[in-house]
């Protein structure tokens, strides 16, 4: 079973409709709040482009160079859904997501993620040889079935497998803290592995809501806490 299927499993068994990742971009003023379900929604939309528009299979690398974001959520998920192996270096991946004003990529194929908090795809074509992500994945089904099965022994993140990624992650939920119903405010970065595993994978595997805020004002952070109810703080958010 994949990476992302350990994680949603049980957040969908216990109510898709729960708030799961709350995520506020300070620079762009924005706040957008996202469901089990559809989080899901997402990263199915993700896992059945990959694999029908762009033939990845388990074991295929996928490069991933984006910011701390609801899509960047959906991106990973629906990677590790069809069993894609989640690189940094786009060299010789299959696909590449990369931020808007990023060049293409060495990639087979490269994606450009618009990152509009509506969800909207790019305000402007992508450059020659790249896609957009959002306009391409919104067409894709709204339900993912493996064609393969994901083996817990499958590269999930780097040098991780998808057994050692869930073991990893687990750890680091109990040893910041996080637990079932925690409400996580955190303003860690997603890079890869180490703020990945600790600022989404953490608090996902540990059954937490995470209240994650990009480009984060200091002097809003204690309104973040008391509006959200936050109950743990990872990153600077202290």
């Amino acid at each position: 079973m994949s990476v992302t299927e350990h994680l949603l499993r049980p957040l969908l068994t216990t109510g898709g409709a729960r708030p799961l990742i709350t995520h506020y971009d300070d620079a762009a003023g924005t706040r957008v709040e996202l469901s089990a379900a559809t989080c899901a929604n997402w990263a199915a939309k993700t896992a059945n482009w990959l694999v029908e528009e762009l033939d990845v299979e388990p074991g295929d690398k996928v490069a991933v160079a984006l910011p701390a974001h609801w899509q960047t959520a959906g991106v990973l998920l629906g990677a590790w859904w069809c069993g894609a192996h989640v690189v940094a270096d786009p060299g010789d991946a299959k696909v590449a997501f990369i931020a808007p004003g990023n060049p293409p990529t060495t990639a087979e194929a490269t994606a450009v993620v618009a990152l509009d908090p509506l969800g909207r795809g790019l305000s402007a074509p992508p450059p020659e040889g790249a896609l957009d992500y959002l306009a391409e994945a919104r067409l894709a089904g709204d339900d993912f079935s493996p064609l393969f099965p994901i083996s817990g022994d499958t590269p999930a993140l780097l040098s991780s497998t998808v057994d050692s990624v869930l073991a990893d992650a687990r750890a680091r939920a109990t040893s910041q803290g996080i637990g079932a119903g925690d409400r996580v405010l955190s303003t860690l970065d997603w890079s890869l592995p180490d703020g990945v595993l600790s600022g989404l994978i953490a608090p996902l595997t540990a059954g937490a809501h995470l209240v994650q805020v990009t480009g984060a004002d200091p002097a809003k952070l204690d309104d973040r806490r008391r509006t959200e109810q936050t109950t743990v703080d990872l990153g600077q958010a202290t």
